[in-house]
């Protein structure tokens, strides 16, 4: 296991990484999954609590996706989708479409997050020059995080991600997001930058109800559906980003569904195809997809955007598996008393003296450490793994957003960990030792 680590940091240039963090933090070469677990080549076992960034929905190595990927290697690994097309993606394609709400009828591929935002983008920006509109810019929240391409840098606000690639990224409008249900305020500084913009705007792109990256943010469902409407009204195009939140993560299918409101375009990846392969979609409407339709000679109403994995046969196979077990299973049903058994782990946390904002969304559970040191998320993190649960944390936000596989005796697992490291770490306010020093103290922290 050390010389597969050591060989690794040989040659591999590691994502959303300080690599220098790797000399005194050794990385861990996984052998194998299954379920919700990651064993390592000690054969130690990990609970996977993030679904390893949010993709591995059914767990690990899920046998009836394996199996569906095996039967499609037989067949057609990849073939390009220009001028060609295969079952896998037609079939694909139909069952979105027949899921969710009309107009909502057009697919259009890409194989990652970020790329599934720039076609977005592109297609909103590109269908206001096609029509005459001198439209530049696009309206976004702020704490969005939309991916880490130019275009999705620029409409996305983390610092962390963002603040060094400034010079190169577009002129965006920013308007300030709500937390939790109050959106008065936010609403109201919404509806004035909309006012005195829209000529500017061709499209409003936000995360709803959740903007993951952004530390969890959970925020009203009214919000979305009261900005999207007065958006909408000054000819304004929408995007919804259920990239994170898609396929059943906020408690229903696809988040639009709570928000009552239907986006211009939806981009989907991540748990589209269980955690197997590469994936994503853009799903538009056939209003949007006209704006393009023209003979070969009016070539600048083409939308001429390609990926050379797009509609990967293999990524496609996968993707009808995990519809497939979504409504054999009756996944959305059976995750919202899951929920409730999270929750109720998940509340008694604030017990805890440097525990605060417990919060959750759908099978989304979220709360901060209320400390001063810095990086703490990282020692937490850390801590964790000796437990035999992977929590990467968002600085001091600790999140939990499992397989939906997992069990109950697993999620007892992780809070039961989850309290011993808070235990260990810090005072809280039943009176308990801070073992670390085993002397009655106060907020230790880490």
């Amino acid at each position: 296991m050390q010389n597969l680590a050591q060989e690794d940091l040989k040659y591999i240039w590691h994502p959303c990484t300080q690599m220098q963090d790797h000399e005194s933090i050794p990385l861990i070469p996984i052998k194998r999954g299954e379920g919700v677990y990651l064993y390592d080549f000690e054969n130690r076992s990990y609970i996977d609590g993030i679904s390893s960034w949010w993709v591995n929905i059914f767990g690990h190595c899920n046998p009836y996706i394996s199996q569906k990927l095996k039967d499609q290697v037989e067949s057609l690994e990849h073939v390009l989708l220009a001028g060609f097309t295969h079952k896998p993606v037609i079939e694909l394609s139909r069952r979105l479409c027949e899921l969710l709400p009309n107009p909502l009828n057009k697919c259009f591929y890409a194989d990652n997050g970020s790329s599934a935002i720039e076609v977005a983008l592109k297609m909103s920006f590109h269908k206001a020059q096609i029509e005459g509109k001198r439209k530049t810019k696009f309206l976004s929240l702020r704490n969005a995080y939309h991916g880490e391409t130019l275009g999705a840098l620029s409409v996305g606000n983390v610092d962390l991600y963002k603040k060094i690639y400034a010079p190169l990224l577009l002129d965006c409008i920013e308007v300030d997001v709500p937390s939790g249900d109050e959106y008065e305020k936010e609403i109201i500084a919404f509806k004035e930058v909309v006012a005195r913009n829209h000529q500017d705007i061709c499209a409003f792109i936000l995360e709803p109800l959740v903007q993951c990256a952004g530390n969890m943010n959970m925020y009203s469902k009214k919000f979305v559906k009261e900005a999207v409407e007065f958006a909408r009204s000054y000819d304004i195009e929408i995007i919804f980003d259920e990239i994170a939140v898609g396929f059943g993560r906020t408690g229903s299918l696809f988040a639009l569904e709570q928000c009552e409101v239907i986006p211009d375009y939806l981009c989907l990846s991540k748990g589209i195809t269980g955690g197997f392969l590469p994936l994503a979609v853009v799903v538009t409407t056939d209003k949007i997809y006209q704006s393009f339709y023209a003979p070969y000679k009016q070539i600048h109403k083409a939308f001429l955007h390609s990926h050379s994995y797009t509609g990967n046969p293999l990524a496609c196979a996968c993707a009808n598996a995990v519809l497939d077990i979504f409504e054999k299973e009756n996944v959305v049903e059976k995750n919202k008393e899951l929920s409730l058994y999270i929750q109720g782990r998940l509340n008694k946390l604030s017990d805890f003296k440097n525990v605060e904002n417990i919060r959750h969304c759908g099978m989304i559970f979220a709360f901060d450490l209320k400390v001063k040191k810095y990086r703490a998320g990282l020692s937490f993190f850390q801590e964790a793994l000796k437990e035999g649960v992977l929590l990467r944390p968002l600085g001091n936000t600790i999140y939990f957003m499992p397989p939906y596989v997992i069990t109950n005796d697993q999620v007892d697992k992780v809070f039961d960990s989850v309290e011993k490291i808070l235990i260990r770490k810090y005072f809280n306010d039943q009176g308990k030792f801070c073992y670390t020093c085993s002397t009655k103290t106060k907020n230790k922290g880490f």
